[in-house]
């Protein structure tokens, strides 16, 4: 067993040993390095401009992943190449052609948020092949706050420098890298502490379950993008800090034919291709999941244990049936979804024990799917409303099964029982049962009112979202239907 952080800076392997479980890497860099071009705002993953990039390993390639140092916790960076904004430069002085554009497009004012830009589209830099349209820049900054500049400038440096990216230092010592980061995945356990106050991160799932049952009390701790806020903005202080990000398997993405099992795991960024082939609305959700860096980091098991009411995936993973596979120790057990969150802040998973896999049947042939996010903010906001709906309907347009599920309309994600009886039966184009749906969402849920929304806006706009994707399904083009998110024209399995 390991009691030391590894991880390579500067092209020299770094071992850390003397740190606090929630130490995150924004301290690490400003306060022990001295590093402080990578700056502290929002301390909660929100702003972006205290992105850092890491170089990993992944099905034998180097990825180059934007985080956020301020919600990262040091030893989730393991077994990683850290780059931060203060090693683009060479070692002449001579800018990257990221720092260069956003020079001479003039894309900074004050300067604070200009750093995590630059890192954000310097991860950009090594994973698209140009041309590079201006939507992609747009999603890749979507988690970078600016309120001097505008983004126009930026977007143009950008723009400019991704135009005809030309190899940099960074690409020429890639397989240098590769070489060091493959003798850095030694497979042993990781434990920085002793047993009454540690990080540990157990680099095999058995090893995973047994700390996990050895230590009840522990914070399990995935891509941290919730847990580094309990820590950063309530307060709270952990003894025990068990990450599940180094245990082989556990990010496991795999195909039975009929359904997907999703490890919990695999980042959202691993899983935006293989959701999003299920179904078009599937990668919108995801496209609008968060920010980069949040994709990036947070994880699908984490987004389900967690439990929020405000989540987005669980409302769409309710509406497709998905079950929840758990695991204490040796003893293993799976849950419907729909069980699985059972109160506010309580699912149905016992101290000791894990989620392990999120299974997502596929859609058949009789189904049809839609889901909908409501949020105040279009880019990297959470959900005010969250709507997910899937029909199994008949070659004669008889909706023989409804599932329709919500976030952010009570204390866990749901489904609206009543409103599924009222459409269950009905002829897809019956505007009378419709009605009798919305009526029934009234039975099954009386929101509350908070900051993101009222009781009145969130039923009314509940009722509009399921009013949407009947309108849709009955043969209105998305085009009439959505802002943003059009579905390709109307495939033969959905023309009644």
């Amino acid at each position: 067993m390991r009691d030391v952080v590894r991880f390579i800076r500067r092209g020299a392997m770094t071992e850390v040993g003397d740190i606090a479980p929630t130490d995150m890497v924004l301290d690490y860099l400003r306060e022990r390095e001295g590093a402080k071009g990578t700056k502290e705002s929002c301390r909660e993953g929100d702003c972006g401009a205290c992105t850092v990039v890491v170089r990993r390993r992944r099905q034998d390639r180097l990825v180059y992943e934007p985080i956020n140092a301020c919600i990262t916790m040091l030893g989730q960076i393991d077994g990683a190449d850290l780059i931060t904004v203060d090693d683009l430069a060479d070692d002449d002085g001579d800018l990257h052609p990221i720092q260069r554009a956003f020079v001479d497009h003039h894309a900074s004012q004050c300067g604070f948020c200009t750093p995590g830009f630059v890192m954000a589209l310097f991860a950009l830099y090594h994973t698209s092949a140009p041309p590079v349209a201006r939507e992609r820049i747009n999603d890749q900054i979507a988690g970078n706050l600016c309120r001097c500049t505008g983004y126009r400038p930026i977007v143009d440096a950008a723009m400019t420098a991704l135009a005809n990216p030309r190899a940099d230092r960074f690409g020429e010592n890639a397989r240098e890298t590769a070489e060091m980061l493959a003798f850095l995945n030694d497979g042993e356990d990781l434990m920085v502490g002793d047993q009454r106050r540690f990080f540990a991160a157990p680099a095999t799932i058995d090893g995973l379950a047994a700390l996990v049952e050895e230590h009840p009390d522990a914070v399990i701790l995935a891509g941290g993008t919730d847990v580094a806020l309990w820590v950063n903005k309530q307060r709270r202080t952990f003894d025990k800090i068990i990450h599940v990000g180094r245990a082989a398997g556990f990010d496991a993405i795999e195909d039975s034919g009929l359904e997907w099992s999703l490890g919990a795991g695999a980042r959202l960024a691993d899983v935006e291709a293989t959701l999003g082939a299920v179904d078009p609305d599937l990668r919108e959700l995801l496209r609008r999941f968060g920010s980069r860096q949040v994709r990036a980091s947070g994880t699908i098991g984490g987004n389900v244990a967690n439990g929020s009411p405000i989540g987005d995936l669980p409302p769409a993973l309710i509406a497709l049936g998905a079950t929840v596979h758990l695991r204490k120790g040796s003893a293993e057990r799976s849950v419907p979804i729909d069980d699985f969150f059972i109160d506010y802040g309580k699912q149905d998973r016992e101290a000791g024990e894990i989620v392990t896999a999120v299974s997502v049947p596929k859609l058949g042939t009789a189904h049809r799917f839609r889901c909908f996010k409501v949020s105040k903010r279009f880019d990297q906001d959470i959900s005010s409303v969250m709507g997910a709906f899937r029909f199994t309907v008949s070659d004669q347009g008889t909706v023989d099964e409804a599932r329709l599920a919500y976030g952010g309309m009570a204390a866990t994600p749901r489904r609206a029982k009543a409103a599924e009886a009222a459409l269950t039966g009905a002829q897809l184009q019956d505007s009378t049962r419709w009605t009798e749906a919305f009526n029934a969402l009234r039975e099954d849920f009386e929101p509350i009112s908070d900051h993101r929304a009222s009781a009145r806006y969130r039923i009314e706009t509940a009722h509009a979202l399921l009013g949407k994707a009947l309108i849709e399904l009955a043969g209105a083009d998305s085009q009439r239907t959505r802002v943003v998110g059009q579905r390709p024209p109307t495939d033969a399995r959905e023309r009644l």
